[in-house]
């Protein structure tokens, strides 16, 4: 098992942390996604030359994170941390938690954070379409719980 050089790993981290946090917490919430995460690159530095032949490393560690925290059966959080974030509808966060997990996901990671419905489909390793249906229906359920009115 090589250990990676702590140069190239920090490069490997900056490069996949943001889009794997963003993802785990639009599945896990803000405090497990952010235990998952720590997990995730955990597990990257100790399987470094594994992590290093993978085609797609985000999709894989997204599922090492899932996996490594699912002990911890707790129901994910939305709620405003310690940290500043943006100003949101003050509902969303509980609305979000009644979407499933597959809607949550897709939602948050294409409307929240720009990612294109490939890139979701890869991570979850499911069809563009599949991805496209969670979405849509997701949205559909938010706009229905904070009775927005679609003006398309």
């Amino acid at each position: 098992m090589r250990k990676p050089d702590h140069q190239e790993f920090e490069a490997f981290v900056l490069a996949v942390e943001p889009g794997l946090r963003r993802a785990l917490f639009s599945v896990l919430g803000i405090d497990r996604g952010r235990d998952a995460t720590a997990e995730a690159l955990a597990w990257a530095w100790e399987h470094w030359g594994r992590v290093q032949r993978m085609d797609n490393p985000t999709a894989f560690l997204f599922r090492v994170g899932q996996s490594r925290i699912r002990t911890r059966l707790t129901p994910p959080t939305f709620e405003r941390s310690e940290w500043q974030e943006p100003v949101v509808e003050p509902g969303l966060g509980s609305a979000l938690q009644q979407l499933s997990e597959s809607q949550r996901t897709a939602v948050i990671l294409i409307h929240g954070f720009g990612w294109k419905l490939r890139e979701v489909a890869e991570l979850r390793g499911t069809k563009v379409t599949t991805i496209q249906t969670h979405m849509e229906r997701g949205l559909e359920k938010l706009r229905a719980a904070l009775e927005v009115q679609d003006h398309a």
